[in-house]
């Protein structure tokens, strides 16, 4: 017990040494917004059958997921926009609860010069104004002329509620987002391979990350550096030995907070991300 957690204190102490130097990013999903009270898929689910007045009972006898429903709802209203309006407005968080988010004080307090999210909500973008973090906010190809030394970048992944061309929501979306060619998939691809990556916020059952990190994994090893590969880190709520072992395989490190519960576990985990960053600072005299 003794030797495993001295191995994830070092595990830590690594990544820490990477927020430090500015050579690590921040890839944070929809368990970052959720942490603050913000609707689960379920929840989308539930609104798109109640809208299109699908029986909820033939719901829960199937495996539709929000993805496929989303595609429906297109189809049958011509537009995803009705179901982004809705989105928009249940997503938004007052500015006074995200000031009382501790999750989100903390990534700011890390100052990750690159923060991609898959969540289409402002949240971040606001949490980094009201700690008065300047930022670029990258959606689209455009924007990427924006960006400017020593000012951080929050890149839409998945698209933004400001602009409903560039969401990722329905079944077609996402699938053609597997082609990775897209112009923030070819940023993202240049941005990660020099740099440490920390996953926080996700269900590794997301097949879209999870082709992400394979794709980043084949191009290391296609290189021929594979051993020169900056280490990368997913986070997880529970541990998940199956999980651990193939993404190990991918050349990613799980991290947990194993003895917190899983509703606390993000925030004790930044936290203790946290006080590392600032004792490797106090250790070289920065």
């Amino acid at each position: 017990m003794a030797r495993k957690q001295r191995h994830e204190r070092e595990t830590v102490d690594d990544l820490a040494e990477a927020i430090r130097n500015r050579q690590a990013i921040l890839f944070a999903g929809a368990g970052v917004s959720m942490t603050v009270g913000l609707p689960s898929w379920q929840t989308l689910i539930a609104h798109i059958a109640e809208e299109l007045r699908i029986d909820k009972a033939y719901l829960a006898e199937t495996d539709v997921n929000h993805l496929t429903l989303a595609e429906f709802y297109r189809l049958r209203k011509g537009s995803i926009g009705p179901l982004r309006s809705w989105m928009d407005r249940k997503w938004t968080l007052p500015e006074e609860v995200l000031k009382k988010s501790r999750v989100h004080a903390l990534i700011c307090e890390l100052d990750f010069p690159i923060v991609y999210t898959t969540n289409f909500d402002r949240n971040l973008e606001t949490a980094f104004a009201l700690h008065g973090k300047p930022f670029v906010k990258i959606v689209n190809a455009k924007d990427i002329a924006d960006i400017r030394d020593g000012v951080p970048q929050i890149v839409k992944y998945h698209g933004d509620f400001d602009d409903d061309e560039s969401i990722v929501i329905a079944e077609t979306d996402y699938l053609d987002r597997l082609s990775f060619e897209s112009p923030l998939d070819i940023k993202f691809r240049s941005d990660a391979l020099g740099k440490t990556i920390l996953f926080v916020g996700y269900s590794l059952t997301d097949l879209n990350i999870r082709f992400l990190l394979h794709r980043l994994w084949k191009t290391w090893k296609g290189s021929g550096f594979e051993k020169d590969r900056p280490p990368s880190y997913v986070f997880m709520l529970r541990p998940n030995p199956v999980e651990e072992a193939v993404l190990r395989q991918w050349g990613l490190r799980v991290l947990t907070e194993p003895d917190c519960a899983p509703e606390n576990a993000l925030e004790t985990f930044l936290e203790k991300l946290v006080r590392s960053v600032k004792a490797t600072c106090a250790e070289s005299g920065r």
